[in-house]
């Protein structure tokens, strides 16, 4: 049976038979040298440099809190560090992962799609190992080819929360990410978020602990940080950043929110009742509550409770007058810490 020619010696021979057909690589570096720049149609960069400046800043911030946040839940020290930000198609994106991984589908309420965010098995074995209380003697520890159970996809949930968390943290001078789980595959080809040939950012991050290291990958579609685009360039990202207070500005506003209107309601008491008993209503019946008389009625304003306070009349007419502000559940909290700081 005859050999069969690599691309290599088939170009070998081309060239030997006619010497202007030479290898694409020559061609490539002596267009460089002409001035020109070699431009690869199947991986169009859509994200300017500028922007990918713009965001491997943005996520050296989230690897630090990450990381921080990571070293707390496990109580060792674990280093989150940011290895590249490139751009790439999905189908390439998708093919370098491994089979099984823990393949995160994220939804966003900020952004107009989804992201991925990839956790690699050979470092999620030995975090989920080390919250299970082992984890003592990693180096002996072999990550097993096989995808997590109901059980370890729960504990590792716990890291891909975490790293949510720091990932809002990290965009929220762009927008409000509002990040939550929505599927979670073993098999990322199970999973087309965008078209294999559409343009993705895929952000990578190396994990370490102790002994034991692992990627994680965070793959954005370039649809799906479109409209935010302008926000990512240097220039105006800083600015945005670091944008103070427009006293003109605040002034418009409350000028505008003082002109508003809002729906006022006094409600005196709540009672349950049945269907029978509404239809059975007469004039001059008496309805029961379990509201007290001394507590009064409650204000509420666009359905909040804000106010208490008295029902009566002024100059002929059903009136209420305004009494304390009801502190909400947050207020009380507060106040009670700062009473407890003092003491």
């Amino acid at each position: 049976m005859a050999d069969v020619l690599s691309q290599s010696e088939v170009e070998s021979l081309l060239s030997a038979i006619d010497p202007s057909s030479q290898p694409h690589a020559v061609i490539a570096q002596r267009a460089g040298d002409a001035g020109l720049t070699v431009y690869d149609f199947k991986r169009p960069e859509r994200v300017s440099k500028e922007q990918m400046r713009a965001l491997h800043a943005l996520h050296e911030a989230f690897s630090r809190e990450f990381g921080a946040g990571l070293s707390a839940m496990l109580r060792t020290i674990c280093e989150v560090k940011l290895i590249s930000v490139d751009q790439l198609t999905y189908s390439e994106f998708v093919f370098s992962l491994e089979n099984p991984t823990c393949f995160n589908l994220i939804e966003s309420q900020g952004l107009d799609g989804h992201i991925i965010l990839d956790l690699n098995p050979s470092i999620v074995f030995p975090i989920v190992d080390r919250l299970l209380g082992g984890g003592k003697d990693t180096k002996q520890l072999n990550s097993p080819q096989r995808p997590l159970t109901e059980i370890e996809l729960r504990i590792a949930s716990r890291i891909t929360t975490l790293a949510l968390r720091a990932l809002e943290n990290a965009w929220s001078n762009i927008c409000k990410l509002q990040l939550q789980v929505a599927q979670i595959e073993s098999n990322p080809q199970l999973v087309q978020i965008v078209p294999p040939n559409e343009v993705v950012v895929l952000v990578s991050f190396e994990i370490t602990m102790a002994e034991r290291r692992g990627i994680l990958n965070l793959c954005v579609p370039f649809n799906t940080i479109e409209s935010q685009a302008t926000k990512l360039t240097s220039d105006s990202w800083l600015a945005y950043k670091r944008k103070s207070q427009d006293p003109t500005q605040k002034l418009k506003v409350e000028t505008g929110l003082a002109r508003a209107t809002v729906e006022l309601v006094v409600r005196m008491a709540t009672t349950n009742l049945t269907t029978a008993d509404v239809m059975g209503l007469e004039k001059g019946d008496v309805i029961m509550t379990d509201h007290k008389a001394a507590i009064g009625a409650e204000i509420l304003i666009e359905g909040r409770p804000v106010f208490r306070a008295s029902p009566g009349v002024f100059k002929g007419k059903k009136a209420i007058r305004v009494g304390a502000q009801i502190k909400s559940p947050k207020t009380i909290v507060e106040e009670q810490l700062a009473k407890n700081n003092k003491q």
